[in-house]
């Protein structure tokens, strides 16, 4: 029988330094709601590891193993590193469908 090992969530600074950042901009409106846009995000990363590559493939890599996360127009881009059994959590950016650059 094989046990399925979930695999781990490793945030990286420039991950964290971004959530931070915006999370002290929307506190400037409402504390409250700053809490609550942090703890839902967070709770959404926390079901990634249940299964990965169900998360559409990131439209700023050309690597099947990096994807995105939508959360209330924001998107979060982690790569999933099958080798340490972990998913890392390293962009944080303003979603936007077309660039107009």
């Amino acid at each position: 029988m094989t046990q399925f090992v979930q695999m781990k969530l490793k945030f990286k600074s420039t991950f964290s330094d971004r959530l931070s950042r915006q999370v002290s901009y929307i506190s400037h409106d409402s504390p409250t709601r700053a809490r609550k846009f942090k703890n839902n995000l967070i709770k959404h990363i926390k079901k990634i590891p249940k299964n990965p590559y169900s998360y559409r493939k990131s439209k700023y890599f050309e690597d099947k193993t990096v994807r995105d996360l939508i959360f209330k127009g924001y998107c979060i881009i982690f790569r999933i590193n099958e080798k340490e059994n972990s998913i890392e959590i390293f962009g944080f950016t303003k979603y936007q469908e077309n660039s107009t650059d």
